[in-house]
């Protein structure tokens, strides 16, 4: 070493003291460097006449030298000017150009990298050429001569230099005698001249000396003038003392000018004492006289060499280039005195404006999705799978973070967090580790992560590797082999130019140091090695150089157009010498942090080297046990040192603990105790956490940052990032109320903010890690590092926040620990856009009928239609909760009692005998609640207050300060938050002490109420700006008094609920005109009621009196507190003369209904600003006479209720979620009162408690009622203002109490946390509000284009449901002539002997295809038809005929066949000997097909040989809903009849490919039927592999052994392992032979593809049951939003049509594909316009030409299904397909056309969709098809017969579902217990309703 640490310590005398100086106003503290010199010096002396003088070139390299320089802090640079080459014969008129413009250009060269010149005007020795002509200095010739070089030098380099020398050294000038005086006189003018020619601020001329000169230096100082001493000075330690005192003394000398150390050498300074001379500095830095203004730094930089400078040619770096600063030591003795209370006392400020609060999580650890969408495999994930974390556990699910990032965004948002650090996964992006295998999908997850941070206000920041390298490049050596720097270059280039346009902070590696010590040294990590003497220092040496690479890569390609930075993540643990009093300690200290962290920091951010301590303990080490050598460190090249140093924008730090370290000799042990000679320990009074590495030392986190600061960035100014810092606690106890990691947290936090504020460390961010629980490597789950707590054994990977969690988000929110008291929050002002009107009372019926005459007559089509659109700008989207439900802290704080505490403390109120004493405890967990709104991004927040926790007895008297501090800090946490209040004065919870004075009953509470309100708005009024004065007053007045289910539980029906709504309507309106009077003025605020109505519905619109009914219903629910308010403060006349009718006939001498004043009815008038209506369900209603007794509110109405039966159940009875009603009823608010503006303020639906975090039926709640009233704002005008969700989470509800919830969010009420979850409908809710609604997604927009020009246009049929003539001309029987003859198998009795007798009606079949202008027709052959037996020893040729007659005419025609030769009607004689389950049937269907080809193969060219083989084997053989109907063996048969169908393709494709395609010309293949499944919650991976399995099951189960050769891999193993799992000796699943797959792979000439819906799936576990759907392991629902067929399993998916489509592609190789199937059914009355059809082809066809045209899928045709109604197999005639009508009324059964034969024959003319932006097309011009109204309507009694009984056809079709679950269930039942017999029944009937038959 040639020079030892200590010097950092002269280093620390001019950076620390000397830097304070002001230097009497001067320019900031000058570090100096330089100069350049002619060649190598390689002693530590100057030698002046070496120093470059431009007599050559300037040297190559010399920039990259200048700007190394500046990097380190250098900020002057001598430069030296050569008197003899810039003026050789002394003559200013006769310069030397090239040497002038050479400085010049050193110079420029200096200035623009940052530094300033020095420029010295001359040494001291006179040359000798000048000497020769004019002698020495003694000479007044040559002080002239000089005086004009100096002049000359002024003039050309003057302006590039404001600091100068004029002479450097004086000491060579005492003699002669003269000379001095000369030197001084001559000095004295040139400053005179320099400061006349540069009079600006800054400039500075001075003159060298050495510090022995002081004793003449006052001689000196009066002879001349100079701004500043330049002194050449010497430390030796031997004479330490004479140092200070030259120093001194030279201030005393000058007359305290300001001192630069011109030069200064160390000599003399061994190791040993170093403590010494620190402690001397540290005592010359406490001496306040010393003035210095700069400090020579060549001594703390090692001599460069010219020849090392790095260069543009390749040059060497200057690999000799250290800095040994003692940054340990002067850290160590800045901090070891502090006592435990210095160190441990607390911060209590804020973090500097703008500082970055966030947290992390690792691609590996939270991701899951080890294999989705073809992500490769990592050393994680063979780690994992090889059993080596704990417990066996894999990251293979983890979080499921690849499918929840709205999950995770969202729990972003509840922190308040501005960043989140997250890695990218390299096997995502790139599965092999290289750009060529890159994944589109993976790719797309990192963009959808992205921009939601963004959106939701979260910066980026992304770690490009941390640990999960690709198994494949691991397989090639990982980090060992150099070609991974490569690798990663190029990952690092994607993803700068991927996502660099969003991210702008990046980490290329996250804590390298445990790749290198774990992964590579101890094999603790994957890969697994052990090799701590090669391999890991050579991941290291690789790392290092790939972080430089990846910099690079950003610094030349992305940073000027993307403007971000990259850093590295390093980790380090502080150490401390176990025993301070041992210097060997201290030194260990500081090796362990080398080892540790200058094992990658120095590298980067010193010299682009390792440190000196490592090396030289490795050499040491290697010396001293050379076989074998515990460590081999790797060398940089001077090329690699010089591109890896400074490659970092920012230092990255990721730290955790503290070590206690003392000396300790290691021997020849490898790794880094041993080669570093140190042992780590900890201190036992430390606190522990779950992990053993892991203790609480936050002090150590100031230490660190300190002395990262000194050691790496006191030169290079770059910023510290805290990346990663958290602790662990176990898997175990109370996960939730982690007061640990507060702890932790809160003085780790704390630590930081000493390291800024009393420090100066240049910290800009802090990272919590991490985001949630994820898996902790080794430890698997068992250790929990996250703020949110992820329970890993629910499918739903549910996250719910930690209290650490609030802490961190109130620390953020504090910007640290200061205090925010005095914060002035004001809310924003609503202004009334109209004052309400007065309206003429309602007439009866109300005109509002219009309503019912308008939506009543609607289609279910046009009712279910969605409606794409948002709402207007200003949206006002909230959620909302109550006081009483939420809060708890029932006797908190003077709280009294209220009506519900008494309630339900009285036992028996409630089953169960739940109460709100605690509910969700929102009284103490404000925060909690601020959190989930944060999160959810809601405008408003709906909530109530609590009369009695502010007015304990009701009564201002009685004021609760307490109570109105916590609504005074919930109103201001909303509006710090950005969210508006909307407060409800009162929501049921009445004071008690004004129940016992009669509560509502009781007039005076109108003042009393008027009394709280006033306060209310005075109170906080100027912060809220929309108040309701009652929530619900119908459910007040009803419940509480006419009921008495609720509080006060009064019972008197008849007469107690007039009188409490009409002192509820006088005090709302008491209440509004105090505000108007009071307070309005100053606070701007809107007053309103919170109504709540249900819809009615009229039992039969077309009757008036149930349509008055309904009107009457709405009056009395809505209009009894709407009239008044709205309308002309009256009640309704219905229900006035409705009361006061039954009154009278009751014998009353007078109505019930109280009575207004005129003064009162005026008072009362137009007494809200805004209607406000809460909404949740929807009646029928019809009108009956009601009994007279007892009297009652509900008898008064004179009508019936009962639920809408259509519509889905919810949780709690008679309240169904019956969207369309919301529609309904805002329009019945517009007609009725006046076109108000509206809030909906509660809306939601209650599922049960066994329904958590996956809450399905909410979200289609929610998107089917926003979507209603998206319609009524958008489609009828309604003045919708706003959107309010019931509720922000689970809470006691009412009469429900925790049995049900509303809740966006679950609460655990069994946990006194009362943890707070997000369900799935939180976040489909906040995507809504940030839509604003609901925009057209691309899935529904229409494209413009065509197919291609012989594009396949057909419509289909089947032989038995359109042929008839069942027993006609020798045909025989089919399987399905028995099915249908054989009572309860087809619906309503129907069979196929006539069907639409097409046997007889070729002509007319044909002529309706010509009319729909398509250019095929697919049919099927019947084979009994053809061969009555089904063997060739019986040919049929009379049916043979048939077909000829129908190819012939179709030919002539100029329409082709299609012939499908088995479409499930198989010759009954073969199910005789046991049909498809037989595999003799095999060879008897090739010689079927063999005799067709014969007959028709010269006439037809396309060919299907079986026709959806699904269903003839799972439907037929399964379910047993098909003929034959076998249903007794479900685990079996359907596979060996699939497998046997397989087999029989294959036959009749060989034979058409062998025997008659090179003849004939046609091509072959066989038709597959699916439908596309979407898993029913999207981010759930449960549900995306139960979709999967819906689809392998489905489509897979016969096109995988087609298309690929066998099953898919998914289906033998699922099958294999439940038929293993159930005591078979093999699977269920029949194996096909290696012969057998040969000869069914291939075969096919396209793909023939039926399809109808989506679904979604679900998975289902079946236990240990044997059949399909238990092998599928899946249930399936369909979406509410999608529209409805006649079919119970058929909805309108359109965008599932292309998803499949796609799938196709991708899964089989892209085939031709024709669609032989698509199509939609009706039930009912016969309505020829059938416009839900035409929609369905419109987009199905729509989203075909996207797959086409968009995603490149080879569609070749499209086939409609079908041609006619038909016979609908097992739903008879019921489900009607057809384009044309076929009336079965007329024997003639004429074909009609329907509305969408104009729709299809369109789409077919114009080959698609042309776009109307290019003007109208000719093949629009097409007249539209002339339909004939059926002769004989459908019966008028709608009744079909159904077991011998007339039903109606809805009755009907309800038995035969009902029948045919049944029949299931008794197959199940024969074989399974009781238990399963239920379950079995339920699915079985789901079964049903998802996958009955199409056709």
């Amino acid at each position: 070493m040639k020079l030892l640490w200590w010097v950092a310590s002269l280093c620390a005398l001019c950076l620390c003291g000397c830097w304070s100086s002001e230097a009497d106003g001067q320019e900031d503290f000058m570090l100096v460097a330089g100069p350049l010199t002619k060649q190598s010096l390689r002693s530590s002396g100057r030698v002046e006449n070496d120093a470059f003088d431009c007599s050559q070139p300037i040297p190559p390299g010399s920039r990259e030298y200048f700007e190394y320089l500046q990097s380190r802090g250098v900020t002057h640079f001598k430069v030296p000017l050569s008197w003899t080459q810039i003026l050789p014969a002394g003559l200013p008129s006769q310069p030397q150009q090239a040497v002038v413009a050479c400085y010049q250009t050193l110079l420029k060269q200096l200035l623009e990298v940052g530094l300033q010149p020095l420029v010295v005007l001359h040494g001291s020795t006179v040359p000798d050429d000048l000497r020769s002509r004019y002698g020495g200095w003694e000479s007044q010739e040559l002080g002239e001569m000089f005086q004009q070089y100096a002049e000359f030098a002024f003039q050309e380099f003057g302006a590039l230099a404001e600091s100068w020398v004029t002479l450097s050294d004086l000491d060579d000038v005492w003699q002669p005698a003269g000379a001095l005086q000369n030197i001084l006189k001559l000095n004295k003018n040139i400053y005179q001249l320099y400061h006349q020619r540069f009079p600006y601020k800054g400039r500075r001329l001075s003159i060298g000396l050495r510090a022995g000169d002081a004793a003449v230096l006052p001689k000196i100082k009066g002879s001349t003038t100079m701004d500043f001493v330049s002194v050449r000075i010497e430390y030796n330690c031997a004479s330490a003392s004479n140092f200070a005192k030259q120093l001194s003394s030279l201030q005393m000398s000058s007359g305290d000018l300001p001192i630069m150390i011109y030069e200064m050498t160390v000599r003399g300074c061994p190791y040993s004492q170093h403590q010494p001379l620190g402690d001397f500095i540290q005592a010359l830095l406490n001496n306040n006289n010393l003035n210095i203004v700069g400090c020579d730094m060549m001594d703390m930089l090692e001599k460069l060499d010219i020849e090392d400078i790095p260069n543009s040619h390749g040059n060497s770096d200057y690999n000799a280039i250290k800095a040994f600063v003692n940054s340990y030591q002067n850290v160590w003795n800045k901090f070891e005195a502090q006592t435990t209370t210095e160190r441990d006392l607390f911060l209590n400020k804020s973090f500097p404006f703008g500082f970055q609060w966030a947290t992390s999580s690792e691609s590996f650890k939270v991701e899951g999705g080890w294999a989705e969408d073809g992500k490769g495999e990592t050393i994680w994930d063979r780690f994992g799978h090889d059993g080596l974390a704990f417990d066996n556990q894999t990251a293979d699910l983890a979080c499921e973070s690849y499918h929840k990032v709205d999950y995770d965004v969202y729990l972003l948002r509840g922190l308040h967090v501005n960043t989140y650090q997250f890695s990218i996964s390299w096997a995502r992006i790139f599965p092999s580790g290289h750009r060529g295998s890159q994944s589109v999908k993976g790719v797309l997850h990192y963009d959808k992560l992205i921009n939601a941070l963004i959106e939701s206000g979260i910066q980026p920041v992304v770690t490009l590797y941390h640990w999960d390298l690709p198994q494949t490049l691991q397989d090639n050596g990982g980090w060992t082999n150099p070609s991974i720097v490569e690798a990663f270059k190029d990952y690092a280039d994607f993803c700068f130019s991927r996502f660099g346009d969003r991210v702008k902070t990046w980490n290329t590696f996250s804590s390298p140091w445990v790749v290198s010590h774990a992964g590579y040294g101890t094999g603790e990590h994957p890969p697994g090695v052990k090799d701590y003497v090669v391999a890991s220092y050579q991941a290291t040496h690789n790392m290092l150089t790939s972080h430089a690479e990846a910099w690079h890569v950003y610094d030349d390609k992305f940073r000027k157009t993307q403007g971000g930075k990259v850093g590295i993540a390093l980790n380090s643990d502080w150490a401390e010498p176990m025993d301070p009093s041992r210097p060997e300690d201290i030194a260990a200290a500081d090796r362990y942090l080398q080892f540790m962290l200058g094992w990658f920091a120095h590298p980067i951010f010193v010299n682009g080297d390792y440190p000196a301590t490592l090396k030289t303990q490795i050499e040491q080490k290697t010396n001293k046990c050379p076989l074998p050598a515990p460590a081999k460190l790797p060398v940089f090249t001077a090329e690699e040192s010089q591109r890896i140093r400074g490659t970092a924008d920012f230092l990255g730090l990721n730290h955790y603990t503290s070590r206690l370290v003392i000396f300790s000799d290691g021997g020849c042990t490898p790794g880094p105790e041993g080669v570093g000679d140190f042992l780590a320990h900890v201190d036992p009074s430390w606190s522990s956490t779950a992990s053993d590495w892991i203790y609480s030392t936050p002090w150590g986190l100031r230490r660190l940052l300190n002395y990262i600061s000194t050691e790496y960035l006191n030169v290079t100014k770059v910023p510290i990032h805290i990346t990663g810092n958290g602790m662990p606690t176990e898997y175990s106890g109370d996960t939730l109320n982690d007061t640990s990691r507060i702890e932790y947290m809160k003085s780790y936090i704390n630590e930081a903010l000493k390291a800024i504020l009393l420090d100066g460390v240049d910290v800009q961010r802090f990272t919590v890690q991490s985001l949630m629980d994820g898996f902790e490597g080794p430890e698997g789950y068992n250790q929990r590092f996250g703020l949110h707590h992820v329970n890993f054994e629910d499918a739903d990977r549910p996250r719910t926040p930690k209290q650490s969690a609030y802490f961190y988000s109130e620390v953020i929110m504090q910007n640290g620990f200061g205090s925010h008291k005095g914060d002035v929050f004001k809310g924003v002002e609503m202004q009334l856009t109209r004052r309400p009107t007065v309206l003429p009372p309602s007439e009866f019926p109300s005109k509002s009928k219009v309503v019912w005459e308008k939506f009543s007559h609607q289609s279910k089509f046009q009712r279910k239609l969605y409606h794409y659109g948002t709402f207007p700008q200003g949206f006002s989207w909230g959620v909302s909760s109550s006081a009483y439900q939420i809060e708890g802290g029932w006797d908190a704080d003077g709280k009294g009692p209220s009506v519900w505490d008494t309630f339900t403390h009285r036992p028996g109120s409630i089953p169960a005998n739940p109460n709100g004493d605690v509910a969700c405890d929102s009284y103490h967990r404000l925060e909690e609640d601020f959190y989930m709104l944060r999160a959810l991004r809601v405008k408003s927040y709906r909530f109530s207050l609590s009369w009695s926790r502010i007015f304990p007895d009701g009564q201002r008297t009685s004021l609760n300060q307490k109570g109105v501090d916590y609504y005074n800090k919930l109103i201001d946490g909303l509006i710090a938050h950005n969210i508006i209040p909307m407060v409800t004065l009162y929501h049921w919870d009445l004071p008690q002490a004004l129940q016992t004075l009669g509560g509502w009953d009781n007039a005076d509470m109108i003042d009393i109420f008027n009394d709280f309100c006033s306060f209310c708005f005075a109170t906080f009024g100027d912060r809220v700006k929309f108040w309701m004065t009652f929530n619900q007053p119908y459910t007040i007045a009803w419940s509480g008094y006419g009921l008495g289910a609720i509080p006060p539980n009064v019972r008197n029906p008849g007469i107690a609920p007039y009188r409490v709504a009409h002192n509820l309507i006088k005090a709302h309106a008491k209440a509004y005109h105090t505000y108007d009077d009071k307070y309005r003025k100053s606070q701007g605020g809107l007053v309103s009621i919170a109504l709540n109505a249900d819809w009615i519905e009229p039992k039969d619109v077309n009757v008036p009196r149930e349509v008055m009914a309904a009107d009457r219903a709405l009056q009395f629910k809505l209009g009894w507190f709407a009239h008044p308010i709205f309308k002309n403060g009256d009640y309704p006349d219905a229900m006035k003369w409705q009361v006061g009718n039954k009154s009278e006939l009751q014998g009353l001498s007078e109505t019930r209904l109280p009575l207004f004043t005129e003064e009162e009815k005026n008072f009362i008038k137009g007494t809200a600003d805004m209607f406000c209506v809460n909404h949740y369900t929807t009646k029928i209603v019809s009108h009956i006479t009601a009994r007279l007794s007892p009297r009652s509110f509900i008898h008064d109405q004179d009508l019936s209720e009962e639920e809408e039966g259509d519509s889905p159940n919810t949780g709690i009875d008679n309240q169904r979620a019956v969207a369309w009603g919301l529609r309904r009823l805002l329009n019945w608010i517009k007609e009725e009162y006046g076109d108000p503006e509206i809030y909906i303020t509660e809306n939601g639906v209650a599922t049960t408690s066994e329904t958590t975090w996956d809450d399905s039926a909410r979200v289609f709640y929610f998107k089917t009622y926003v979507d209603e009233a998206l319609k009524a704002y958008d489609s009828d005008g309604v003045r919708v203002k706003g959107y309010t969700a019931a509720s922000l989470m689970d809470s006691f509800e009412w009469l429900h109490g925790y049995e049900v919830g509303f809740g966006l969010h679950h609460v655990d009420f069994t946990n006194p946390n009362r943890p707070r979850t997000p369900k799935y409908s939180a976040h489909f809710y906040y995507q809504v509000m940030k839509d604003n609604g609901f925009p057209t997604p691309d899935d529904e927009i229409q494209i413009h284009g065509h197919f291609r020009k012989d594009f396949i246009w057909s419509t289909a049929t089947a032989s038995y449901q359109i042929e008839g003539g069942w027993r006609a001309d020798g045909k025989g029987l089919s399987i399905w002539d028995k099915f249908a003859h054989t009572p309860l198998r087809v619906f309503n009795d129907d069979n196929g002997d006539i069907a639409c007798d097409s046997y007889n009606k070729v002509d007319e079949d044909v002529a309706i295809l010509k009319q729909l202008k398509v250019t095929h027709y697919r049919f099927s052959i019947s084979w009994p038809r053809v061969l009555p037996k089904g063997t060739r020893d019986q040919i049929n040729e009379a049916g043979l005929n048939y077909y000829h007659r129908l190819v012939d005419a179709l030919l002539a025609a100029n329409i082709q066949p299609h012939i499908t030769l088995y479409h499930w009607d198989l010759p009954q004689a073969l199910q005789d000997i046991g049909g498809w389950e037989n595999d003799t049937i095999v060879d008897k269907f090739r010689d079927y097909a063999d005799l067709i080809f014969t007959r028709l193969g010269e006439k037809v060219k396309f060919w299907i040989t079986i026709n959806e083989p699904y269903n003839i084997a799972n439907i037929g053989h399964g379910y047993g809903a098909a003929a034959p109907g076998i249903s007794f063996r479900p685990g079996t048969a359907p596979y060996i009849v699939g497998h046997n169908l397989l087999k029989a393709h294959a036959e009749a494709w060989h034979l058409y490919d062998g025997t008659y395609r090179a003849k004939q010309k046609g091509i072959i293949s066989i038709t597959i039927n699916s439908d596309w499944s979407e898993p029913r919650n999207p981010y759930k991976q449960e549900d995306i592999d139960a979709a999967r399995r819906v689809v392998q099951f489905y489509i897979g189960w016969f096109a995988h052994p087609v298309f690929n050769g066998d099953y898919s891999n998914m289906m033998k193993t699922i099958i294999r392992e439940r038929s293993l799992a159930a005591g078979l000796t093999k699977s269920r699943l029949p194996e096909f032979t290696p012969e057998e797959i040969k000869r069914i792979n291939g075969t096919h000439d396209y793909f023939g593809f039926n399809h109808y819906t989506t679904v979604l799936a679900f998975p289902v576990d079946y236990g240990n049951l044997q059949h399909y759907d238990a092998d599928r392991g899946a249930g399936t629902i369909a979406d509410r939003t999608f529209l409805d067929s006649g079919s119970s399993w058929l909805k309108v998916s359109p965008f599932g049509f292309r998803r499949i489509l796609n799938f196709i592609k991708e899964e089989y190789g892209n085939p031709p594909i024709i669609i032989t199937e698509n199509g939609i059914s009706e039930r009912g009355p016969i309505d020829l316009n059938d416009s839900h059809r035409s929609y369905y082809y419109e987009n199905y066809i729509n989203q075909v030409l996207k797959a086409y045209v968009l995603d490149k899928v080879d569609i070749r045709g499209y086939t409609a299904w079908s041609l006619m109604d038909n016979l609908e197999w097992a739903t008879g005639f019921s489900e009607r397909f057809g384009l044309f009508y076929v009336n079965h009324s007329d024997p003639k059964l004429p074909r009609v056309a329907k509305k969408s034969v104009t729709v299809y024959s369109t789409i077919i003319n114009c080959n698609g969709f042309p776009d109307p932006a290019l003007g109208p097309h000719e093949c629009l011009n097409t007249k539209p098809v002339p339909t004939i109204v059926p002769v004989t309507p459908v019966p008028s009694d709608n009744t079909v017969s159904f077991l011998g009984m007339k039903l109606s056809i809805g009755d009907a079709e309800t038995g035969f579902t009902a029948t045919f679950a049944l029949l299931i269930v008794a197959v199940f039942g024969v074989i399974f217990s009781s238990f399963c017999f239920f379950k079995a029944k339920k699915d079985s009937k789901k079964k049903q309703d998802d996958e009955s038959l199409e056709m």
